[in-house]
């Protein structure tokens, strides 16, 4: 019998080698397996339970954990320099596969975080913003106005994305 493939709850593939999920659950273990992460890229400062934190230990997957708490207003500096944090690591390929985590895969930060990216990738503002609608819970402007301002000229690209 084969076995059950269940991935996290809003798992979307952001692009080849890069994901992006809520926290993930026992049931996704075999799931995650079949992705073969090299690291999870957490942008909060919640921890994972101790089952999912010796999974991630017993598969060599190299935890980055971030603190973008931008549930409220806009962003302030320590979340920027969080998110220009992130995005040196979500584009290293050195750390592909990658699947960027928060505790709902609705969360601003997630969001925020691949239009940035996707801004780096010369994406028009009308394709971020539609894919930041798809996946936010709740569209705010002060968070596209973050995304259309970023200056990625400190960020260096070492993937092929």
């Amino acid at each position: 019998m084969e076995e059950l493939l269940t991935p996290p709850k809003n798992f979307a593939m952001v692009e080849s080698g890069i994901y992006r999920s809520e926290f993930v659950e026992s049931s996704n273990y075999s799931f995650l397996d079949s992705l073969n992460l090299r690291s999870i890229l957490c942008l909060c400062k919640e921890s994972h339970s101790e089952a999912t934190e010796e999974f991630i230990s017993s598969r060599g997957i190299r935890l980055f954990q971030l603190n973008i708490d931008c549930r409220k207003g806009s962003l302030v500096g320590d979340d920027e320099e969080a998110i220009a944090e992130a995005l040196k690591i979500l584009t290293d390929s050195t750390n592909h596969p990658v699947l960027i985590q928060y505790q709902s895969g609705k969360t601003r930060a997630g969001c925020i975080l691949v239009g940035c990216f996707r801004k780096l990738q010369s994406w028009s503002m009308a394709a971020i913003l539609d894919e930041y609608q798809r996946f936010s819970a709740k569209a705010r402007v002060s968070d596209l106005r973050f995304i259309s301002k970023l200056d990625g000229s400190s960020i260096s690209c070492k993937c092929t994305c």
